[in-house]
């Protein structure tokens, strides 16, 4: 069964160049020109990524991610934004609202290809690795996208679910903010160090200040509570 990929841009042109590219490369490819359309759409064929254009009248790009992470149909869906804006505040917004990458126009064939090939084997790599992780207290299911301590869930976002669960794939190592970068985003997205360091105070007031430590100036890591 072919990749299944919404493209949800208001230019046509934008539109009918993706399309074409990423039909040659056997993808199953659909179109919406609006953000309503695109949920409608969504939400109809249930694709394996969504390439999102930000800036789109009525409801925009962000609004239309931030409506699918709210609906746990989506949860594990691969969205990657579509931008010609590269202030950092529009990133940083983007992935706050569960994006997982950015792809900047004008738009290369040659990268857009690669892009999305990286992003599926992200997501067939991680679909691969989906086993419960028990440590103290603390039990994180990435099949059921669940955390919980002592057994009471915790709700976590998307992106503190993904770091959570990077730190723990290897306890007492320290991933620096780089790696943290380069794992949960991609190596080509740019946002400053305060976005890491914002989700880890994020994770630590949901789970207790006892496992995340910090490494001034190089990174982080997690430990048993009291080591």
């Amino acid at each position: 069964m072919a990749i299944k990929i919404l493209v949800i841009d208001d230019e046509d042109d934008v539109l009918d160049f993706i399309s074409y590219n990423l039909k040659r490369e056997g993808y199953e490819i659909i179109l919406a020109n609006n953000g309503q359309m695109g949920l409608d759409m969504a939400k109809e064929e249930n694709p394996d990524l969504i390439l999102l254009d930000i800036m789109m009248p009525d409801i925009d790009g962000i609004e239309v991610c931030r409506q699918l992470r709210n609906d746990k149909e989506f949860d594990q869906t691969i969205i990657a934004f579509l931008t010609a804006r590269g202030e950092d505040y529009t990133q940083v917004a983007a992935l706050d609202y569960g994006g997982d990458d950015f792809i900047i126009k004008p738009i290369k064939p040659t990268i857009l290809k690669s892009r999305i090939k990286a992003l599926l084997r992200r997501k067939l790599k991680s679909e691969s690795e989906e086993m419960a992780i028990d440590f103290g207290d603390l039990r994180v299911d990435p099949e059921q996208f669940l955390v919980t301590i002592k057994g009471t869930p915790i709700e976590l976002a998307k992106k503190e679910f993904q770091i959570l669960l990077l730190l723990l794939s290897n306890p007492g190592k320290v991933f620096s903010r780089e790696t943290i970068f380069k794992k949960i985003w991609s190596s080509e997205v740019i946002v400053g160090e305060r976005t890491i360091d914002v989700h880890i105070r994020r994770i630590r007031e949901k789970i207790g200040d006892e496992y995340i430590k910090t490494l001034k100036g190089i990174g982080y890591k997690i430990e048993y509570p009291g080591i």
